[in-house]
């Protein structure tokens, strides 16, 4: 724990300092118990501005590369996602992803935070697309509010198919937990589409973005 109060500690004052982030709504996020953060992606380092700037510990997947890597490099890079309390996954794996709904699942069970993308990978036209009903079924089986999320600008931090960082004014809008009835793994698949538009509803209304119908897909699908 004390190794991850450091690493947020210095991200966020990075961060402060670096893009002078606008940051609405901290009053919303709850104080204790299971809680399901929602944001919309439009930047790799989305998960990073949440997890420092977030009040709370809440915990994102992360490309399990970024655990991995060899050197010097592959250590910092190590460090700093275990730090924030990012969770390695396989990515494009049905066996991998169905593992990580569990360590999800475990998390809340466990009156821990977490950070799920209901689109799945992030936008790179600025679209706000259809929701994966993975959130959805977390936010039912558990009961746990959703707290959605807006984020502004942060694709200008890195552009998408660029490496480099360039620091820029960006917005965190947070909006009013969502409550649930708490149905168990069993409920129905309608009731989870309807719960996981319910959401992105509200995502919407904070982030300002147009709608798409469709599912984002990676540039790799």
């Amino acid at each position: 724990m004390g190794v991850y109060w450091l690493t947020r500690r210095s991200t966020r004052g990075l961060i402060a300092g670096m893009c002078r982030p606008t940051i609405e709504g901290l009053e919303n996020v709850p104080e204790a118990g299971p809680l399901i953060v929602a944001p919309n992606h439009l930047s790799f380092l989305d998960s990073v501005l949440v997890q420092a700037l977030m009040p709370r510990r809440v915990a994102f997947f992360a490309k399990a590369e970024y655990f991995t890597g060899k050197g010097i490099k592959g250590a910092a890079m190590r460090s700093f996602f275990e730090g924030v309390g990012s969770i390695p996954v396989e990515r494009g794996q049905q066996a991998a992803s169905v593992a990580a709904l569990k360590t999800l699942l475990e998390i809340l069970q466990d009156d821990g935070g977490i950070g799920i993308y209901p689109e799945g990978t992030r936008s790179r036209d600025g679209l706000l697309y259809r929701g994966r009903t993975g959130v959805g079924w977390l936010a039912l089986t558990t009961g746990a509010p959703v707290l959605p999320v807006g984020l502004i600008g942060t694709e200008n931090l890195q552009p998408a198919g660029k490496k480099g960082i360039k620091p820029q004014h960006f917005t965190m809008r947070i909006g009013k937990p969502l409550s649930f009835p708490k149905m168990g793994p069993d409920h129905s698949l309608p009731e989870r589409r309807r719960t996981t538009d319910a959401i992105m509803d509200a995502i919407a209304e904070l982030s300002g973005q147009e709608r798409s119908s469709s599912y984002n897909q990676s540039p790799s699908a």
